[in-house]
């Protein structure tokens, strides 16, 4: 039964629904951290948490069970994403739970900001009735600048226009059309839109692109008066730059949800007249956190139970019928890397994947992961798998390279891996046989048939009489047997280079190896060991 950890609190409602799934249990461990946050993530499958808990690089150090860590919000910047990644570890967030929640809030310190609601509040409960201090100003008629369009960034500018507002947008990744459909003008560059906005408000991740967004260098193109607003990440605005707009006048009003440390409990901001602050409540709202712990438990049932992956930040999101589609071909890829491997016995600093048939980027991307797993699979200390076998092989100077494109000539889709390193290079090609049989269809060019499972003896030869009566009568001198064997020839022509691969019972003592090179017209033989046909890597739904 897979085993769940809640770090931080969520909704009943969320609770509940993990509650009622049969296959899973679960735990509440709040306000963990340092020795006792790790003891806690190694005897779970996965975890849920909120902001609250800071999931780092050291309390996952070891970690060989945790396999997913689901996000209760958007941001995940209390997760060590790398390190996790380097686990093999998905990490989740929920971006859609509080879209409407963190877009109303943006609202909110707009409108409060503008009408000077805390001042105004603030002065009659210190006993003044005093009108003449807190003159606003009007949505309707103004210009806002939005920066990234996203989920949120489009719920503000919905509710922008509702408010008869000008709307300018910045996002190089929201197409023309679906823009002017929602009554947003989109600009080239963030310098284009500031001189040109009354209101700016920004709903990116803190990236170098984002951070110090606004600064002192460009404090002078600001609209005179302009009002900020930030409810997505501390460091998108410079605090200092805030600070010297708002006493020179350049600035008329700064409203902040976010901040660049948090809790955050003094900033020379705090106090200041025409600054607006709450302490990051943009998702605080009984709706949104209903929502994203339902989605969070969600992410994690599906997860643990079919394999699927949405919203992940460190790794692509695989649908359920994206990763059933593909998920005997992953075996092939996995198979390919784990013989690739072996036959290749030496360090290994290249790796090259050919897709050949139905191999869109997703699908190749996933089976390229799948055959960096199954050639590190002997070679590193860590369990490989989808999320963390390209970073492992980056790690150790494999260089990745994928080829796609054209029909594979005799099956519907084929892949081929070449590996190569310490002077030597080798080719494997695989396919799969209806929906669950791999097949190796060739190796170093000689075309050939054979299963993918088992104990397995590959050995390259001369094409000549009594090389395979040979090998038989070794394997059999050592009571192995044979249980199906394929040749392949270089060519059509007889006393060529040929290889043969034999599926066996059982392992190939080091002696019987030992015994087939001495033959002559015997070049190389190998054991190469897979799993059985019916076993299935963790990553791929198998025990």
């Amino acid at each position: 039964m897979a085993r769940v950890l809640i770090l931080d609190p969520i909704s009943s409602e969320g609770l509940e629904l993990l509650r009622s799934e049969p296959n899973i249990e679960f735990e509440e461990r709040l306000g963990l951290k340092g020795a006792d946050l790790k003891a806690a993530l190694a005897e779970f499958d996965a975890a849920i948490c909120r902001s609250g808990v800071k999931i780092t690089a050291d309390v996952l150090e070891g970690n060989r069970r945790l396999k997913a860590i689901a996000r209760a919000g958007v941001g995940t910047d209390n997760i060590d994403k790398e390190a996790a990644t380097r686990l093999g570890i998905v990490v989740m967030n929920t971006p859609t739970g509080n879209t409407v929640s963190t877009a109303e809030h943006a609202f909110s310190l707009m409108l409060g900001l503008s009408r000077c609601v805390a001042p105004a509040n603030q002065s009659l409960c210190e006993g003044r009735w005093d009108r003449k201090s807190y003159m606003g100003t009007q949505l309707a008629g103004k210009t806002i600048g939005i920066v990234g369009l996203g989920r949120i960034g489009q719920a503000v500018a919905r509710r922008a226009v509702a408010f008869e507002m000008k709307v300018l947008g910045f996002d190089p990744f929201l197409p023309k059309e679906l823009a002017e459909k929602q009554g947003i003008e989109l600009v080239e560059t963030v310098d284009e839109m500031l001189p040109l906005v009354d209101y700016l408000t920004v709903h990116t991740p803190l990236t170098p692109e984002t951070r110090d967004l606004v600064n002192s260098e460009n404090l002078g193109r600001l609209k005179p008066g302009i009002r900020l607003i930030n409810c997505a990440r501390g460091g998108i605005y410079n605090e200092a730059a805030l600070v010297e707009g708002l006493k020179s006048g350049q600035i008329g009003g700064v409203a902040l949800d976010v901040y660049e440390e948090e809790p955050c409990t003094d900033s020379p901001l705090f106090g200041m007249p025409n600054v607006l602050c709450t302490p990051h409540l943009g998702a605080s709202t009984e709706e949104a956190q209903t929502q994203v712990a339902l989605e969070a438990v969600q992410l994690i049932v599906r997860f643990l139970g079919t394999g699927e992956i949405r919203h992940a930040v460190n790794v692509p999101s695989v649908d359920p019928a994206t990763l059933a589609s593909c998920r005997g071909l992953l075996q092939v890829a996995y198979r390919l890397g784990r013989i690739a491997a072996q036959w290749h016995g030496g360090r290994i600093d290249h790796m090259k994947l050919s897709y050949r048939g139905d191999a869109d980027p997703l699908r190749s991307q996933l089976m390229t992961a799948a055959a960096c797993a199954g050639v590190l699979e002997n070679i590193v200390d860590e369990s490989p798998n989808l999320v963390n076998a390209p970073v492992l092989g980056a790690e150790r100077g494999i260089t990745v390279v994928e080829e796609r494109g054209g029909e594979s000539v005799a099956f519907d889709q084929s892949i081929r891996l070449e590996v190569s390193g310490s002077d030597r290079s080798i080719t494997v090609g695989g396919t799969l046989f209806g929906k669950s049989m791999p097949r190796l269809f060739e190796i170093n060019d000689h075309r050939l048939e054979a299963f993918m499972d088992g104990p397995m003896l590959i050995f390259l030869h001369r094409d000549r009489p009594g090389v395979i009566g040979y090998v038989g009568t070794v394997l059999g001198q050592h009571n192995v047997n044979i249980a199906q064997m394929s040749v392949g020839r270089y060519s059509h022509e007889s006393d060529g280079s040929a290889i043969g691969v034999l599926k066996l019972d059982s392992r190939v003592p080091e002696k019987a190896i030992t015994e087939i090179l001495s033959f002559d017209g015997i070049d190389s033989a190998v054991a190469i060991d897979l799993p059985d046909a019916k076993w299935a890597p963790s990553w791929l739904g198998g025990n």
